[in-house]
């Protein structure tokens, strides 16, 4: 389970500026202001803030927030934590907040949001139910908990009482509009290469990841840039069943990536519902070297697909006093294409960076972002025979919110073969073979924006939206055979 790539880029030819017809490979829908403040006191009502994003604490130390439904909208960081939660029922418990001393009476008026903000926190008899952690009407987001592997992000319907774990409550579902309300935020966070986690769908797959303190795992000789994932595959292909064993097909390579999370939001003034802009999105730099060689099987109809790693993260950024869970989840494939005709030795190296997401506008609604530059090389290329082929080492990617899918990419950098030759012979029983050959690299990219971003607090939409299909393609070597 290693990687994705940090560069989609390779030493050599074209560079390529992608951008999704209608779309602007600038996500966010306002101006990107300076990073503000994050302190978990509420600004004066009325009064936006601009809300850093950044990668949230790991583990125990990421903190709920709150956003109390007695204060006007202003949302809190919280020491409460999902104790449990089940999905069938929405109900959940709700641990106290530890007592510490700096939880506890020093905390002035004027510095807790709310009334029974904690259970360290004084009663306010002037609010019902003040001696509970939460209230009917609060919402709560979590980063993930028993129960909630994609975090939870709910309103308080119901106060069921106290448990031996702490206070249990119901719960629906809400959204993201009631905790940012009308702040803004704006921001990029790489994911934790070390967070990422590998299933291998076939032998000869393994992975390498590099942090702040080097390489980790991986094939030897592997020197990774920090904050990068890297899947090394060897696999063998369907070959054309008329080939010589010489000719057995087959892809090596890589591929590496470096994601990062795009998160944008920018609320609307005087509390009305929904945001006037937001973006979520992914984006790294990929780079990959990889050979396709061989005499490929036939294929019909589509190209054949092979996964051959899925891997999945679901980092947690921070978002002002918000932990904001996004679900990234990948599938690494190699896909084939041929007549069975041409035996091909390829190898090509490519890098760049892509981006693909969605874009929210009031009055506009969500449009899809796709943009991209890509670089490729061969290294080495010949083509025997006539006919093509066809072959891809690309990935699917999905980027969601708390477990709801909200933008689906393929991108799939490719190599394409084609030859014709020519067969002559003479009545002295002399032969000859001529003919010409070409290589062309290319670059697919498509996609959809789902349903689920609605969990912004936007407007739905029907249908998908497809990102549109993106192709570019650029001739890489050519050459004649024969005489």
């Amino acid at each position: 389970m290693r990687t994705l790539a940090r560069s989609l880029l390779l030493p050599g030819l074209t560079a390529l500026a992608l951008t999704a017809t209608g779309c602007s490979s600038t996500p966010h829908t306002g101006a990107a202001e300076p990073a503000g403040t994050t302190s978990p006191t509420p600004a004066a009502d009325g009064v936006s803030q601009q809300l850093d994003v950044a990668a949230a604490p790991q583990g125990e130390s990421t903190p709920a927030a709150v956003a109390r439904g007695d204060a006007k909208g202003r949302t809190e960081k919280s020491a409460l934590k999902v104790a449990s939660y089940d999905a069938a029922s929405g109900r959940a418990v709700i641990a106290d907040a530890p007592k510490a001393p700096s939880k506890g009476p020093s905390q002035t008026p004027s510095q807790a949001p709310s009334p029974g903000k904690t259970a360290s926190t004084p009663p306010d008899s002037g609010r019902p139910g003040a001696d509970k952690p939460v209230a009917v009407g609060d919402v709560i987001a979590s980063a993930p908990a028993p129960g909630a592997p994609n975090g939870l992000l709910a309103k308080v319907t119901e106060v069921v009482g106290k448990t031996d774990r702490g206070t249990e409550v119901k719960t629906a579902s809400t959204t993201l509009a009631s905790v940012l309300n009308d702040d803004k935020a704006d921001g990029k966070v790489p994911v934790d290469p070390a967070s990422v986690t590998v299933e291998p769908l076939m032998k000869g797959v393994t992975l390498s990841w590099a942090k702040s303190d080097g390489l980790k795992f991986g094939p030897e000789g592997a020197k990774l840039p920090l904050g990068n994932l890297r899947l090394d595959v060897n696999a063998s292909v369907d070959t054309a069943p008329d080939a010589p064993a010489s000719a057995g097909a087959s892809v090596s390579g890589f591929v590496q990536l470096a994601p990062q999370v795009e998160f944008a939001y920018d609320g609307t003034p005087g509390g009305a519902p929904g945001p006037r802009g937001a973006f979520l999105g992914m984006s790294g730099d990929w780079s990959s070297q990889w050979k396709l060689q061989g005499r490929a099987a036939a294929s019909t109809g589509a190209p054949k697909r092979i996964p051959f790693a899925k891997l999945h993260s679901s980092p947690v950024i921070q978002v002002g006093p918000v932990p904001v869970v996004v679900n990234l989840d990948l599938t690494c494939y190699i896909q084939v294409e041929a007549d069975g005709k041409v035996t091909v030795e390829v190898q090509q190296d490519v890098k760049g960076d892509f981006k693909v997401g969605g874009s929210y506008a009031v009055g506009k609604g969500w449009t899809p972002v796709s943009a991209s530059n890509v670089q490729s090389t061969p290294v080495r290329a010949s083509v025997t025979a006539a006919g093509r082929v066809k072959g891809a080492i690309g990935a699917e990617a999905s980027v969601g919110l708390y477990g709801a899918v909200g933008v689906t990419g393929d991108f799939a950098p490719y190599l394409r073969g084609e030859a014709d030759a020519k067969a002559t012979a003479s009545s002295d029983g002399k032969t000859s073979l001529s003919g010409a050959w070409a290589l062309y690299g290319g670059f697919d990219l498509s996609g959809n924006l789902q349903l689920q971003l609605s969990l912004f607090g936007t407007p739905l939409f029907e249908r998908r939206i497809p990102l549109g299909s993106l192709n570019r393609e650029w001739a890489l070597a050519s050459g004649r055979t024969g005489q």
